[in-house]
């Protein structure tokens, strides 16, 4: 400092309280940091008004740096000034925060503290609010959603200026709406670079009875209930919880309405394969009926394949629904016709199974649909069936002539029409006919 002002023409500076100044960092101790501003004394920032650097920020404090501060006292007890990183930036940060809210930018800061309403978080040096309204990830009922609110200190968060009112001392900040928007310019950056039939690493960000919704870096892609799972009837909220890391195959990418398809099952094919490769086309196969919709019935081979018995496929009749053959559960003998290994779908028809099946012991109602399951089908599957009605004994031969043999003997006349004339008889002689009445015509 002496020698500064032993400089030619060097006259130390007289800073009034409210400026803002450039220093020079002369020693920090950890609580204080001494500064000079070039007057004729050192300043002084106290720990208290430098609470809007990060603890990082601190630590890198040398001697050397260069530092802007508020005068907040130019005459202190000590003779040293009064001065303030906090107030300088703040007074700074007005006016950045205002650019930001005329320009709609979203930005990153960090969340140094909470109150029951929602966090504080300082920008630039200003205090700003953020509502509870405005956080993304707070769940639950007011009382569930404060007592969330104490893991946020000391995150750093992605927000947007929403309101700012300098006069009032105001700024109000929405994380809810920078997510939205860098969401929505990352989703069309996305649709741009993703590719229909890859693999992507997502986090499962909603969990719904109709499928789960998973984050592929910002955007969000649905996998609906059917490409959950293998298997069907599946409930998502015991298979996945949110923040999960999941692959997922891409199955759809609908630029125009910006809607992305995935599958979790397609990500992981392993198990369909090793399970199709025993299988061939024509092979006739027990198979349990998992679904019935308008265009034929889903059944499941074994494990997690299943295969789709098309309408016309159930029977020899033309039928309206999969319902007049066939209901859920059933037990059907399925002949594979077609393996599509690369859409991971398998082609079955109950129709042209059942000449094969039937004389494997299957038998079939009216219908087409199934009356009986071999034994054997039947005890694997745990189906307890009725016992089969024996079958009446053969009549024995006879040991009477046929009646086209040549040593058959004539019948003996039957006895009933003898016995109609002579009662007619007796009945014309009770009346007094006798056969001359009757003439040359009886």
């Amino acid at each position: 400092m002496d020698e500064l002002l032993a400089e030619p023409g060097r006259e130390p500076l007289n800073p009034r309280r409210g400026d803002i100044v450039e220093g020079i960092v002369v020693h920090w101790s950890g609580s204080a940091l001494i500064v000079d501003v070039g007057a004729k004394s050192e300043g002084v920032v106290h720990f208290e008004e430098m609470r809007s650097l990060t603890d990082s920020e601190r630590d890198a404090l040398k001697t050397g740096d260069p530092v802007h501060v508020f005068v907040t006292d130019s005459e202190s007890e000590g003779g040293s000034l009064e001065l303030s990183i906090d107030r300088a930036r703040g007074e700074q940060g007005w006016h950045e925060l205002q650019r930001r809210f005329d320009e709609n930018e979203v930005f990153d800061a960090r969340v140094t503290g909470s109150n029951k309403g929602g966090l504080l978080v300082n920008v630039e040096g200003v205090n700003a609010f953020v509502p509870l309204s405005q956080i993304v990830e707070i769940t639950g009922d007011r009382e569930q959603a404060i007592a969330q609110l104490s893991e946020y200190e000391g995150r750093s968060l992605r927000f947007k200026v929403i309101e700012i009112n300098r006069r009032r001392n105001r700024v109000i900040l929405s994380e809810r709406a920078a997510v939205q928007e860098w969401r929505a310019e990352q989703k069309d950056r996305l649709l741009e670079e993703l590719q229909e039939g890859e693999i992507r690493t997502g986090r499962i960000t909603s969990i719904r009875s109709f499928g789960i919704f998973v984050d592929l870096g910002g955007a969000d892609g649905l996998a609906h209930l059917s490409e959950l799972s293998w298997e069907r009837d599946v409930d998502p909220e015991t298979m996945f919880s949110i923040g999960q890391t999941i692959d997922v195959y891409i199955t759809k990418i609908d630029k125009e309405s910006k809607k992305i398809g995935l599958s979790v099952r397609r990500a992981s094919p392993e198990q369909w394969d090793e399970v199709v490769a025993k299988f061939e086309v024509g092979d006739i196969v027990p198979s349990v009926v998992t679904k019935l919709v308008t265009f034929g019935a889903f059944a499941r081979l074994e494990g997690p394949v299943e295969g789709l018995v098309h309408v016309s496929e159930l029977a020899d009749r033309r039928i309206t629904h999969p319902r007049e053959v066939v209901l859920e559960n059933d037990i059907i003998p399925a002949k594979i016709v077609r393996i599509e290994r690369d859409r991971h779908r398998l082609g079955l028809s109950l129709r042209q199974a059942r000449s094969d099946a039937e004389r494997a012991g299957w038998m079939f109602n009216n219908e087409g649909g199934i009356a009986r399951l071999p034994e054997e089908i039947a005890e694997r599957f745990g189906i307890s069936q009725e016992p089969m009605p024996e079958q009446p004994p053969a009549p024995e031969p006879s040991s009477e002539p046929s009646r086209g043999s040549d040593d058959a003997q004539p019948h003996e006349a039957p006895e009933e029409p003898v016995r109609a004339v002579s009662a007619m008889q007796e009945a014309l002689e009770r009346a007094g006919v006798t056969e001359q009445d009757f003439g040359d015509e009886r």
